[in-house]
C-alpha cells in the first residue's frame, strides 16, 4: 500500500510525498486507519519505526477535514505528550512539515525557557499542542490554557514519562479532559505498570505490537569491546579521529560524566559538545542545530536526552559507559540506523560493567557480538593519543583487561 492510496487530504498527500514518503512502515500502515476510523490505540513500537507520522498524519487529517466542514476556530482540539523539551521540538517539527497547505497549525511548549513568548505565541490560535507534561500542567493551571474540548489525546514514549515521574502530572491533566476523547498510547516498551497505566486512559484500544525478535534495529551493527574505565578516552579519540566526517553521538551516565568526556576530547584538538539537564533550552538548541547541521560531528549525551535525539544519518552511537537500565540501551542504539542506512554503534564496557553487559543480553535476548582488541593493538591505541606520551614500559607495564587476556590465550 501507498500514501497516495489512503483516503486524506490532497495537501497531506502532497506534504508526505515532498518529504520523500512513499510507503507507510509497519506501525504507520497499522495505526493510520484504526485512527483515521476514531479508535483507540494502544502501540508498542520500537524507536526509529517512524511512529511519530504514525499518529501525526491521521490526526492532521482529522482536523483538517473538520476545520473544512466546520468553517470556523476551534482552538486546541489534540495535545501531544511527550517526555523531553528535545523530543518535543523534534514531534513539532514533523507536524510543521506534514501540515503545510492544510488548514492545522501545530505549537510545541515545553519547559526550560520562559513561558510568557509561549503564551503570547498561543493567543495566536492553534490546533494541536505538543507538551511537556510540567509544562502543559503549568499552562493549564494558570488558566492560559483550556483543555475541555480535546478530542484527541496522544501519550508518546509513555514508558519514558513514567520513568522519568511524570504520572501524577499526566493523571492530574486527565481529569481536565473530555471523557469522551480519542487517546492514542506510544510506547517503545510494555511492563505491569506501562500496562496499568494504558489501561486506565484508553477504552477498548486497537491493539498493536510491532516487537521483532532482536529489539536493535536490523540496521544497526552493535558491538561491545572491553575497555578499562580509564583507557575508554583513547579509543574513542582513535574512532572519532578514523571517521572525521561521521556524526558521532556519544553516551554516558552522568552529566559530570559528559563535561569531563568532552573535555578530554578537546584536549586532543576534537571539538565535542555536551547535552543533559544542566544545560538551559537555549544551549540544548543552539547545540542540537550544530550537531544536525554537521558544525560540529561529535555530541556527548546522557539518557534523559536520548530519545529526544532525532538527527539523519548519525554513523556512529558510542555507549562510553553502558545504561544502567538496560532498556536504555535499545533506545541509545536506535539513534543511528534510522530508516534505510546503516548505522554502527560500540559499547566500551569495563570490568566493573559486565554486569550491566549481561543485563542488556538479557533484555534483548541474545549476547552482544565481542569485538575483540589485540594486545598490540590496544597498547597502540593508548600510546598513538595526543593526551598519552610514548612510554612503552608504562605501557606494558599496565594490565589489559582480563577478557582480552583470554582471547590471547
Amino acid at each position: 500500500m501507498k500514501f497516495d492510496d489512503y483516503k486524506i487530504a490532497d495537501e497531506l498527500k502532497a506534504s508526505i510525498r515532498a518529504l520523500g514518503f512513499k510507503r507507510p512502515t509497519d506501525i504507520q500502515f497499522k495505526s493510520i486507519q484504526p485512527i483515521l476510523s476514531g479508535d483507540d490505540v494502544l502501540a508498542i513500537a520500537q524507536t526509529g519505526t517512524g511512529k511519530t507520522a504514525a499518529f501525526a498524519i491521521p490526526i492532521i487529517d482529522i482536523l483538517n477535514h473538520r476545520k473544512k466542514v466546520q468553517r470556523r476556530e476551534d482552538g486546541i482540539r489534540a495535545v501531544v505528550m511527550v517526555p523531553t523539551r528535545e523530543l518535543a521540538i523534534q514531534i513539532t517539527a514533523v507536524f510543521n512539515a506534514l501540515e503545510k497547505g492544510t488548514l492545522v497549525k501545530t505549537f510545541g511548549v515545553f519547559g526550560g525557557v520562559e513561558q510568557d513568548p509561549q503564551i503570547a505565541e498561543l493567543q495566536k490560535g492553534f490546533d494541536i499542542m505538543v507538551a511537556t507534561p510540567g509544562r502543559l500542567f503549568d499552562l493549564s493551571s494558570q488558566g492560559y490554557l483550556k483543555l475541555h474540548r480535546i478530542n484527541i489525546l496522544v501519550l508518546d514514549e509513555a514508558d519514558h514519562m513514567l520513568a522519568l515521574g511524570f504520572i501524577k502530572d499526566i493523571r492530574q491533566l486527565i481529569t481536565h479532559l473530555p471523557k469522551k476523547r480519542q487517546t492514542l498510547f506510544f510506547s517503545a516498551t510494555i511492563d505491569k505498570e506501562i500496562k496499568k497505566l494504558a489501561y486506565s486512559l484508553v477504552d477498548k484500544p486497537f491493539r498493536i505490537q510491532i516487537a521483532p525478535e532482536d529489539p536493535v534495529s536490523r540496521n544497526v551493527n552493535h558491538k561491545v569491546a572491553f575497555v578499562e574505565m580509564d583507557d575508554k578516552r583513547f579509543f574513542l579519540e582513535r574512532l572519532i579521529k578514523e571517521n572525521p566526517e561521521a556524526k558521532i553521538l556519544v553516551f554516558v551516565r552522568t552529566k559530570v560524566r559528559a563535561e569531563r568526556v568532552a573535555k578530554a576530547m578537546e584536549r586532543v584538538d576534537i571539538k565535542a559538545k555536551t547535552i543533559h539537564g544542566d544545560k538551559d533550552q537555549k544551549d540544548r538548541t543552539s547545540v542540537m542545530s550544530d550537531f544536525k547541521s554537521g558544525k560540529i560531528k561529535v555530541l556527548v549525551a546522557t539518557d534523559v536526552s536520548a530519545r529526544g535525539i532525532d538527527v539523519d544519518r548519525v554513523e556512529f552511537v558510542v555507549n562510553y559507559d553502558l545504561p544502567e537500565q538496560a532498556e536504555n540501551y535499545v533506545h541509545r542504539v536506535g539513534r543511528t540506523g534510522r530508516g534505510d542506512h546503516r548505522g554502527f554503534a560500540i559499547s566500551f564496557c569495563a570490568e566493573e560493567e559486565k554486569p550491566l553487559l549481561k543485563a542488556i543480553e538479557e533484555f534483548i535476548g541474545k549476547p552482544v557480538y565481542v569485538n575483540t582488541i589485540r594486545n598490540e593493538d590496544y597498547i597502540e591505541t593508548r600510546e598513538l593519543s595526543e593526551e598519552n606520551p610514548a612510554d612503552w614500559k608504562s605501557l606494558m607495564a599496565k594490565p589489559l583487561p582480563k577478557k582480552n587476556k583470554k582471547k590471547r590465550k
